[in-house]
């Protein structure tokens, strides 16, 4: 292999290296695309193609080298991930890094654990279930029951997840137990607007993000990301809905 044709493989791999993070992090595909083409184009590779969907990225260039593809399987929400990324490729831009040290650094993001612990996630989801059930104009009785239901339905669905894997049944058994809780709170009398205490609950588990994505990546023109994230919200939605509609038909 010629001096050249490897620095270009080794530019590839850093781009597609960047992209994983990336969409493995939460970011939108048009961001995706244009922090790998920013990277070629610092470090000699001006006219360089991307094809990114939520489930995978095909890279290459002009030249003679193959187009490379590489998988994603796990997507989650991480956006400060998608910040460091940012922040090295405006470096190389610039000329601060080189290639390796580009390469060292994401191997460094890649690696790290960002995300806040468990017990963070779980009062933060309980404080914002009871925030949300106020400002669906709740009443400050039901502040306790709804921190308490959204704690458990959010702690409830990281472990369902790590357990079952398929985000459509962690979300709908999650969703399910929030129902259970909720209607537990009204009957023996702790709660009183069991519609109230629901919807607040169950708004952490709501795909913001996907949603915003999608719309963003459809205006941008990326039809297939944007659909295949619409699809993806939508399948959560459904399963959200459908986790408290069994609960209302099976104990109401």
């Amino acid at each position: 292999m010629s001096k050249n044709n490897e620095h270009v493989f080794e530019v590839i791999e850093l781009c597609l290296l960047a992209g994983k993070i990336m969409l493995q992090s939460g970011a939108e595909t048009y961001r995706v695309e244009d922090t790998m083409t920013r990277i070629a184009e610092a470090l000699g590779i001006p006219n360089s193609h991307s094809y990114v969907t939520p489930t995978g990225i095909v890279f290459s260039t002009d030249d003679t080298n193959p187009a490379k593809l590489i998988r994603i399987s796990e997507r989650s929400t991480d956006l400060y991930k998608v910040t460091l990324v940012n922040g090295v490729s405006r470096k190389v831009s610039n000329g601060e890094l080189t290639r390796q040290e580009a390469f060292e650094k994401l191997m460094e993001i890649e690696k790290e654990n960002y995300t806040f612990p468990i017990y963070q996630q779980v009062l933060a989801a309980s404080i914002a279930s009871a925030c949300f059930m106020i400002m669906f104009l709740g009443q400050w009785h039901d502040f306790f029951p709804a921190f308490i239901t959204g704690g458990v339905g959010f702690l409830s669905f990281i472990f369902l997840q790590r357990v079952v894997q398929i985000r459509f049944f962690s979300e709908f058994l999650a969703s399910l137990i929030i129902g259970v809780i909720s209607m537990l709170f009204v009957k023996i009398g702790i709660g009183e607007q069991l519609d109230k205490i629901i919807i607040g609950s169950v708004m952490p588990l709501v795909p913001g993000l996907l949603i915003t994505n999608a719309v963003r990546d459809l205006m941008a023109g990326h039809l297939v990301s944007g659909l295949s994230k619409g699809a993806e919200a939508f399948l959560t939605a459904f399963a959200i809905g459908a986790g408290v509609a069994v609960v209302f038909a099976t104990m109401s």
